[in-house]
């Protein structure tokens, strides 16, 4: 069949193996979290613990083990309770297994890591491909139109995302006082005011503002960038782009310090009845958002390396105006994060 000329604006996309390979990818990462979050495997120990906890008879009939070995794991297998040397002993006694239990008390790390690096070189090759198609005159001026439309629809989602955070935590400071009706005295007690009791607000005018004035700051950088590609300042371009991935950096360093700080001074408290509603939704949405502007981050990495190969020109640049809407995105939602969660209810 000869190769007809195209009659219409539309790119009919070559059958690619990466919807099904990043689905199973998806799929791998998602088991991973339940494993990481869950922990369904524990420490080496724990699993020799748990193996063995109904083979006591076994053991004993064999004779492995010390006495105090096997009265462990006839009664309640707590090998917590047990000296070093047991410990050791036990240890020696199934050296051939304790590579596979140790592979196993890893596994939470091992299957959420293979997912994530799966992600990671799989989003790589695919977006590869569409730069490729890209240089190859198949985004047209309609199919642009129609990646542009796709970009705002995934940022409308990520909106609704953020949405579901906000009702959440505005439910719970905005109606504190009917959860003291509840019959649990400790929850009806921490409930009579807000913030619950036993929670230690952050301190909105330290490192969140600092943090407010970094990404105002990355909002303009990434905007001047913009333009200067449009003019084709290529130079300008480039600086904009390096600054505004130091200032998202910059931000991302901020907020482990401020989590970090959260955590080792317990600034949530320990009692389950507030800690547990008002640290989820806090970490849930500033922890998103974090994740957001990481990824954004790299987003523009992306962009700045294809800058400096030569991909964009003042026409044609939709990779990196869709970074910046992104970025743009991110910026506002920390406007509303900081407004609400950090200063009105803080």
């Amino acid at each position: 069949m000869s190769h007809a000329a195209v009659k219409h604006d539309y790119h009919l996309v070559n059958p690619s193996p990466w919807p099904t390979l990043a689905s199973l990818a998806l799929f791998i990462t998602a088991v991973g979290l339940v494993i990481f979050m869950k922990g369904l495997v524990g420490d080496p120990l724990s699993l020799i613990s748990s193996y063995f906890a109904n083979e006591g008879a076994a053991i004993s009939a064999m004779g492995q083990g010390s006495d105090a070995v096997q009265a462990a794991l006839q009664t309640n297998a707590d090998y917590n309770n047990l000296d070093a040397a047991n410990k050791a002993a036990l240890l020696d006694k199934y050296a051939g297994s304790k590579q596979w239990f140790w592979l196993l008390g890893k596994s939470q790390f091992l299957v959420l890591g293979l997912g994530l690096l799966s992600i990671c070189t799989i989003a790589g090759m695919w977006w590869a491909d569409v730069v490729k198609e890209a240089h190859a005159g198949d985004h047209t001026p309609v199919v642009g139109i129609g990646l542009r439309y796709g970009m705002i629809l995934f940022i409308l989602s990520e909106v609704m995302f953020f949405v579901a955070w906000f009702w959440m935590f505005f439910e719970q400071s905005i109606w504190n006082e009917a959860r003291t009706l509840s019959t649990i005295p400790e929850v009806a007690e921490a409930w009579k005011s807000w913030p619950p009791a036993g929670v230690e607000t952050v301190d909105a005018w330290h490192l969140p503002l600092m943090n407010t004035l970094i990404l105002l700051l990355s909002g303009t950088t990434v905007t001047w960038a913009h333009h200067a590609l449009q003019e084709g300042n290529r130079q300008a371009t480039a600086i904009g782009l390096a600054l505004t991935i130091a200032l998202g950096a910059l931000f991302t360093g901020i907020q482990v310090n401020e989590y970090g700080h959260i955590l080792n001074h317990h600034a949530f408290g320990f009692g389950g009845e507030n800690v547990g509603i008002y640290g989820s939704s806090f970490f849930m949405a500033t922890g998103f958002h974090g994740a957001h502007v990481f990824i954004g981050t790299i987003f523009l990495i992306v962009c700045l390396v294809r800058l400096l190969l030569g991909h964009f020109t003042p026409k044609q640049h939709f990779g990196f105006e869709a970074a910046a809407w992104y970025w743009h995105f991110v910026d506002v939602v920390w406007l509303f994060l900081f407004t609400f969660i950090y200063v009105t209810f803080g």
